[in-house]
């Protein structure tokens, strides 16, 4: 059966790896056991982990509280790298330890971006214009 995996298959089980390595994570980073200073005053959520298709590369997608010290954050991780992927490889059961890559979030600002457009009282006038006619 493994041999005849569909596309569909193979990206469920991406999905869920994934979802694992994005617990593993969030939950070493939310008990404190990563020994730095940044990270240690910085809560950050781990939003969503994007495996290869191999399993030996994961994306990881962060975002530090109220988005404070992005960069700071992100630098602590990539400092940090070895230890997480080591306690990682531990609590998911791969055939590899998935190298591990940083990444902001970008998801929440075009939120907020397209929210602040939708609020904008002009584009507001353009969307109730419609009745008007």
């Amino acid at each position: 059966m493994r041999h005849n995996e569909t596309p569909e298959g193979r990206s469920v089980r991406l999905l869920r790896v994934g979802e694992q390595v994005r617990h593993a994570l969030s939950e070493i980073l939310m008990r404190g056991d990563v020994h730095d200073e940044v990270l240690a005053s910085h809560p950050v959520s781990v939003t969503e982990v994007r495996m290869s298709p191999d399993l030996r590369h994961a994306t990881v997608f962060v975002k530090p509280l109220l988005g404070a010290d992005e960069a700071e954050v992100i630098a602590a991780l990539k400092r940090n790298v070895r230890y997480l992927r080591g306690e990682v490889s531990r609590r998911v059961n791969t055939k590899y330890a998935a190298m591990l890559k940083f990444l902001p979030d970008e998801s929440f600002d075009e939120g907020s971006h397209i929210d602040r457009l939708l609020r904008d009282p002009k584009v507001a006038r353009d969307l109730s214009g419609d009745e008007e006619e």
